[in-house]
């Protein structure tokens, strides 16, 4: 099994991660990644991520940015 992340813009065009992902082997190490970098994916141009198990998608998009209400 492969757990990828799909980066994207707020509007769903795919953009290159500012940081590169490893691949990963379980959900967990995925999710755990992601949350230890959200910010640099943020600040690199990446507004939403999507989990892919492969080639399918898991869910998402999930924004990046913190809940602003």
């Amino acid at each position: 099994m492969a757990w990828m992340w799909r980066f994207e813009k707020a509007d769903g065009t795919e953009v290159p991660p500012a940081v590169e992902p490893e691949e990963f082997t379980t959900q967990g190490d995925a999710e755990s990644w992601v949350g230890e970098v959200w910010k640099e994916l943020l600040d690199g141009g990446a507004e939403q991520v999507s989990l892919y198990e492969d080639g399918s998608k898991i869910y998402g998009p999930m924004s990046l940015r913190a809940d602003e209400s």
